[in-house]
């Protein structure tokens, strides 16, 4: 148990150092995007009417009874890059297991970006999320102004936990 628990801290310490700092991901950012409109074309109706969005190209996440996840992301506003942001976040609970994924949050209206880009923004960790799969209905709303999608990209996560995450912000 101790070897567990020790493999855990490590590979938190691991992802938090890796992306401490925040990183300009736009190329990657741009993939992500490419990528998820491609696995179901019936995103692409948020991508032209949101107020703005953000990309997370590539969240890493692991836990094994403590979790945590991190990843940066870039900001877009009438389709123009305007910024950079972080997510991070920590769980607990029952939870074994590694992941990556890619994550985009769309904002309604000007008050929901306002939240984000205001680096006051966090949610609970298992907020509602949509997974983008192929040929997947997206008949969804924003809540709150807000709207999450993940698309999986690999590994394998069970969990039953509880925690947050939460966002700093960069404009350009």
């Amino acid at each position: 148990m101790k070897t567990k628990f020790t493999i855990t801290v490590l590979f938190l310490l691991a992802i938090s150092l890796n992306s401490y700092a925040q990183k300009d991901v736009s190329a990657k950012s741009a993939e992500a995007k490419k990528e998820i409109k491609e696995t179901n074309n019936k995103i692409n109706k948020y991508f032209t009417s949101a107020y703005a969005y953000a990309i997370f190209p590539s969240i890493g996440k692991g836990g094994l009874g403590v979790g945590g996840a991190t990843g940066n992301g870039t900001i877009y506003k009438g389709g123009a890059i305007v910024g950079d942001c972080k997510m991070s976040q920590l769980t607990i609970g029952l939870q074994a297991g590694g992941q990556s994924y890619s994550e985009v949050i769309f904002f309604q209206d000007k008050a929901a970006y306002d939240r984000f880009t205001g680096n006051n923004f966090e949610f609970s960790a298992q907020a509602t999320a949509v997974a983008v799969t192929a040929g997947a209905s997206f008949d969804v709303g924003y809540r709150d102004g807000i709207l999450v999608f993940t698309h999986a990209k690999g590994g394998l996560m069970y969990e039953a936990s509880v925690g947050g995450q939460k966002f700093k912000t960069t404009m350009r």
